[in-house]
């Protein structure tokens, strides 16, 4: 018992253990999840002495990274991670907390079809009721969502821009100068007063996940591995979604953090990271607000079957690979401000 007070009191105070030791533990997580599906892997090839287990698990895993890098979770997590660093917090788990929502829903999927359930893939069809209902929930709180933290973040950006000008005016910048205020602030308080702590996305994340674009992926290849296959394992089918869910959090978990790391450097030192403060800033409320205009479009044009040419249109956008692009932009301007801060901090650099 006193033990498990002792986790407990851990548990409510884990905001003020240090930094590194929050990292330890979160990414701790992530490799307990990789270590679960290596388990559930092996124990299910030697139940069932299926090799072709272990290919099914590795393309799982492989879809599971190249999700992390759709633009609507990385704009969910970067827009996310900026609100709470602003706020004078180190969000360490964003990116875990996300995509261990998106991927619960992955996991019950699995869970659901190699337990018998053969109606849940019939449910997650696409055109099925169940399938649009839930497809729009999805895509309407995604929407939604990253147009609050488009439009908060948006806000922050132009006081920054504001604050830069006066700056380079002579004039002096204070750290709220560079958080979002205003009539935005007010407006968006009571919408985005349920994200007060990282652990708060995971539901952010669930409800994104609810649109079973992966889910269906990954649930018809449990069901067709199970009916074309029937020596593997069950244990070993539930290693899939579970090694889907181990990728994704690490990636999304990196990202996170390496989100984190660029928007404190920035407003944690103002006076020297201004410009490069209100640039990244910018970019993450563009991005989501460019996320939510295509979503919501989509989302309009599913639920009322509109059939005008621009809803159309913003329904069958498919970004692919364009999450990627973000990710390498904003890892760029970090990259040069880094080795522009170095030169100035050089003896004899302007």
């Amino acid at each position: 018992m006193t033990t498990l007070t002792h986790f407990a009191a851990m548990y409510r105070q884990r905001g003020q253990l240090p930094l590194r030791t929050r990292l330890l533990v979160t990414f701790g997580a992530v490799v307990a999840l990789h270590a679960a599906a290596v388990v559930l892997l092996l124990a299910g090839m030697a139940a069932a002495g299926e090799p072709l287990a272990m290919g099914l698990v590795l393309t799982a895993y492989m879809a599971g990274i190249k999700h992390s890098y759709d633009w609507d979770h990385l704009a969910a997590i970067d827009n996310s991670t900026r609100k709470f660093v602003a706020q004078r917090k180190d969000p360490v788990s964003v990116g875990f907390a996300f995509s261990l929502g998106h991927s619960s829903v992955v996991i019950l999927a699995g869970v659901l079809v190699v337990g018998g359930a053969a109606m849940m893939g019939q449910f997650m069809a696409d055109g099925t009721t169940g399938n649009l209902v839930l497809g729009l929930i999805g895509s309407g709180v995604s929407g939604i969502f990253l147009l609050a933290m488009g439009l908060f973040n948006g806000s922050a950006f132009l006081r920054t821009a504001k604050a830069y000008r006066s700056v380079r005016g002579g004039g002096e910048v204070q750290a709220q100068d560079l958080e979002a205020g205003g009539f935005v602030a007010r407006l968006l308080a009571k919408p985005l007063a349920g994200v007060q702590q990282p652990r708060n996305v995971y539901v952010i994340g669930f409800l994104f996940g609810l649109g079973f674009d992966t889910a269906t992926t990954i649930g018809l290849l449990v069901m067709a591995t199970a009916a074309s296959l029937a020596g593997v394992s069950p244990l070993a089918l539930l290693a899939l979604p579970l090694a889907f869910t181990a990728a994704m959090t690490l990636c999304d978990t990196a990202n996170g953090v390496a989100m984190m790391r660029m928007y404190s450097s920035a407003i944690h030192n103002p006076q020297r990271r201004l410009g490069f403060n209100a640039l990244i800033t910018g970019i993450s409320a563009v991005s989501a607000l460019f996320i939510s205009f295509i979503t919501l479009g989509g989302f309009f044009n599913a639920a009322f079957g509109l059939n005008d040419p621009v809803t159309t249109w913003l329904g069958g956008i498919d970004l692919g690979e364009a999450g990627l692009l973000l990710v390498a932009c904003l890892l760029g301007i970090w990259g040069t401000a880094a080795v522009r801060g170095r030169r100035n901090a050089e003896p004899g650099g302007s």
